[in-house]
């Protein structure tokens, strides 16, 4: 028997449909890549969309062709997310600071036909046109005035010249909700990029539950400035959340500097924002260093790695701020869970208060988490049983764009799980713990250590700006913690008195055995230490320790 309900399909064209009917005049700001500020409204950002969606139909983009993106925060990145996907083509958004074989392995692998970028991408593009021969053009985001010289780029064309050339009369097309609206690769840490492919129901729905109050908990109310970028699993989805919500955007642009995203917070009312560790890292040094502090931010989102029990309490007890602790993966659209407490924590002491914080939370309904050990048995849910980590649920993927092949696991009731790669431990409320990474965690006298508790423990130091903890080979241990420091700007730190503040706070076989002083750690496109380099450069440290 079927139901009296409407009918109707669940597409990303009827978010911005929605945000122009009844947030029509809610402000997105913009810091442009040419240095100034940009203002405009929901209701303009539709108008140029829908031109922009004409102007594709114009180059001949059909239904299911990807069209890749090399760009920042911005309001003509936003107009993309919209005109692309709606039209029906698929937003293949693509991350600039992998390493350029790679972006010509992702656009050559993932087929785009067009290529849209940002002026400072320019050298950029300028290398990938020779060596991606399926692109039949590139379009820089700029207005005529700014064009760049064309020469080593075929087909080069103006965004605003589309734009200014297309009418806004358009008519979102509507077609299946399966189908796919967005391509995102992984960081491709170990071998090439994997393409995951969006469907619009995957992205409306966890579009639904990551704005809800015990995940991001975005309103009307708020002004979000999304740090984590466009080209990062789509910002973690703030670009559809806060067309669905009513939120005042805020885009950032290149400008990622700590006095920069400063001034941007303040300046626009910011109530809101989402970024991964290093990025906060940064601000929070300027503000220590110039006794500044929030005006309007409340809350903000730490994702992509795990952050730091000083960095929560750095937010919370000096600036004020709640540290919405998140994880998730570009298999997961990316939200998997978020930390936000339940009633039985009201009376927690602040102490119980920041454990709990750590841990990366809980998921909301779509998602479901369970933790199984190495004969694929499920542990219990004790807060301490460490395992493999799989998900599964609706907006999670169960194949990689191509032929890539993904780890998925059947349960003894055939369904199917995905591996995420993270080791962790859930507690008795649900409470996910992310302990390691599979290829991090150090395994030593056949037992585990976790690389995230040891580096933590290091960060809790003054005098510590920033940590990463390595296995190192060793004859007798097979393994051994390694600890790799970068100390604070004019700090005096030595490796005695770090290793002194682990005593009482891990067991002492966890000691780390040596600590090596560094003047930077090696990050990756995603903003994530690179440990198998680490691991490369130091692997003969622990047989002269031995």
């Amino acid at each position: 028997m079927k139901s009296s309900m409407m009918a109707g399909e669940l597409l990303i064209s009827s978010l911005i449909v929605h945000a122009d009917c009844y947030h029509g005049d809610t402000e997105i700001v913009s810091r442009r890549v040419e240095g100034d500020i940009h203002r405009y409204t929901y209701r303009d950002c539709h108008r140029r969309a829908r031109r922009m969606a004409n102007a594709l139909a114009g180059l001949g983009v059909r239904m299911g062709e990807r069209v890749a993106t090399l760009a920042w925060n911005g309001y003509r990145h936003m107009e993309l997310y919209y005109a692309i996907s709606g039209s029906g083509a698929v937003m293949h958004t693509v991350n600039p600071r992998l390493h350029p074989d790679q972006i010509a392995y992702i656009v050559n692998h993932a087929q785009d036909q067009f290529l849209f970028f940002d002026l400072n991408f320019l050298p950029l593009v300028k290398l990938l046109a020779g060596q991606c021969p399926n692109v039949r053009g590139f379009v820089a985001m700029a207005s005529p005035a700014d064009m760049p010289d064309a020469s080593g780029i075929p087909n080069l064309l103006c965004y605003e010249t589309l734009v200014d050339g297309a009418s806004d009369g358009y008519r979102w097309p509507v077609f299946d909700e399966e189908t796919a609206c967005t391509l995102c690769y992984t960081s491709g840490t170990t071998g090439n990029p994997k393409g995951v492919l969006y469907s619009h129901r995957s992205t409306l729905l966890h579009t639904y539950a990551a704005g809800l109050p015990d995940a991001l908990d975005c309103s009307a109310r708020d002004v979000v400035l999304p740090v984590v970028p466009m080209f990062h699993v789509n910002a973690w989805g703030i670009p559809y959340i806060a067309c669905m919500m009513g939120t005042k955007l805020v885009f950032p642009g290149p400008a990622l500097d700590g006095p920069s995203l400063y001034g941007l917070l303040e300046a626009e009312g910011v109530t809101l924002s989402a970024g991964v560790p290093a990025v906060w890292q940064g601000l929070l040094a300027y503000m220590e260093q110039g006794g500044k502090r929030f005006s309007t931010m409340r809350r903000t989102v730490v994702g992509g790695s795990a952050c730091p029990p000083a960095m929560l309490r750095a937010f919370q007890e000096v600036h004020g701020v709640e540290v919405l602790h998140a994880w998730g993966m570009t298999e997961l659209s990316p939200l998997g869970t978020v930390c936000r407490p339940k009633a039985r924590h009201r009376d927690e002491t602040p102490d119980e208060r920041l454990a709990r914080q750590a841990r990366q939370g809980r998921p909301g309904f779509g998602v479901d988490l369970r933790i199984i050990d190495g004969d694929g048995l499920p542990l219990p849910w004790d807060g301490a049983s460490c395992g493999e980590l799989l998900v599964r649920g609706p907006w999670i993927a169960d194949s990689y764009f191509g032929d890539e092949p993904i780890d998925m696991r059947r349960d003894d009731e055939g369904r199917a799980w995905f591996a995420t790669g993270d080791v962790g431990n859930i507690d008795r409320d649900g409470y996910l713990q992310i302990t390691d990474r599979s290829k991090d965690v150090i395994k030593s006298g056949g037992e585990w250590i976790s690389s995230i508790e040891l580096e933590n423990v290091a960060l809790e130091h003054p005098a510590v700006f920033a940590a990463a903890c390595i296995a190192m080979p060793h004859p007798k241990w097979d393994e051994r913690p390694l600890l790799l420091v970068v100390k604070k700007p004019g700090a005096f730190l030595e490796r005695a008195e770090l290793l002194t503040s682990f005593e009482g706070k891990v067991a002492r076989w966890w000691m780390p055995d040596d600590v090596v002083f560094v003047d930077t750690l090696p990050l990756g496109a995603t903003g994530k230490v690179l440990k198998g380099e680490l691991r490369k450069r130091y692997a003969d440290r622990g047989s002269a320790l031995a």
